[in-house]
């Protein structure tokens, strides 16, 4: 039996109607509708409320269709994940595919963000940011959404709006990644280091790019070039085709700013 039915042979035996079940697990009727013509299933977060709603089990409400989901919708994820850089629009249209089949669900309107260019298009990054912190209770789900809800508040001249949102993310100074690197042993503890290198690295160049838009806001050329050189330098070392692109652009400000200096 599929989770469409399963919703839909409970909400009969309660004798409640699709605009009393929508309403009262603050949905449209709309979305039970699909659900119950098996033309989209609910989002995850959705199914300890229909469980207590209804007063069953998770299990006897979708028995094994949750893992079901939650496999797909980690596919449709890194599907899009594929295209993000070479091609955001493929990737997006990937990941609205994948909310038509399971709306409001965190992970992809997560993914969504990245490939939403928040300077074009900020009221809709504003949107989707907003409906994510709102629905997710994954706290740092909420915190990647604060972010980009940041960026496009600065994108629009809001300046108040984008500080306070930034001023909702905690600043913590260890993660996940560098507890399993200090803690664990063999490939667990490889793949933590693997993986917080990288994160650690495009965090530097980054921030050394920050601090050479500093430079040359304040009228310090010569320290903007200093700070690009060595991020460049870096990249060399670090020796990884993924951060070409950094290169590239590095590349070209530092070009720009040769050329201003003159």
């Amino acid at each position: 039996m599929n989770i469409g039915n399963k919703i839909k042979e409970l909400r009969k035996k309660q004798g409640i109607t699709q605009e009393q079940l929508a309403e009262s697990i603050g949905i449209s009727f709309q979305a039970v509708s699909k659900w119950e013509n098996n033309i989209a299933l609910p989002d995850i977060t959705l199914t300890p409320v229909l469980a207590g709603y209804f007063g069953v089990s998770m299990d006897e409400l979708f028995g094994f269709s949750l893992k079901e989901i939650e496999q797909d919708v980690e596919n449709i994820a890194e599907e899009a994940h594929k295209y993000r850089e070479s091609n955001p629009l493929k990737s997006r249209q990937i990941l609205e595919a994948g909310l038509e089949k399971y709306p409001e669900n965190d992970i992809l309107l997560n993914n969504l963000l990245y490939v939403m260019n928040y300077s074009e298009e900020p009221d809709k990054t504003i949107a989707v940011a907003d409906r994510l912190i709102e629905k997710t209770a994954r706290t740092e789900v909420k915190y990647d959404a604060l972010r980009f809800l940041a960026y496009a508040y600065k994108a629009k001249g809001d300046y108040d709006s984008a500080e306070a949102a930034i001023e909702q993310i905690p600043e913590i100074y260890f993660t996940k990644l560098t507890e399993q690197a200090y803690l664990l042993s063999g490939n667990a503890k490889f793949e933590a280091a693997k993986k917080q290198k990288m994160i650690s690295f495009e965090n530097l160049i980054q921030m050394m790019w920050k601090l050479a838009e500093c430079y040359e806001e304040n009228g310090n050329t010569d320290k903007a070039i200093t700070e690009v050189e060595k991020a460049l330098m870096l990249i060399t070392v670090i020796e990884d085709v993924q951060f070409e692109c950094y290169a590239e652009y590095f590349n070209k400000q530092l070009v720009r700013l040769n050329k201003n200096k003159k």
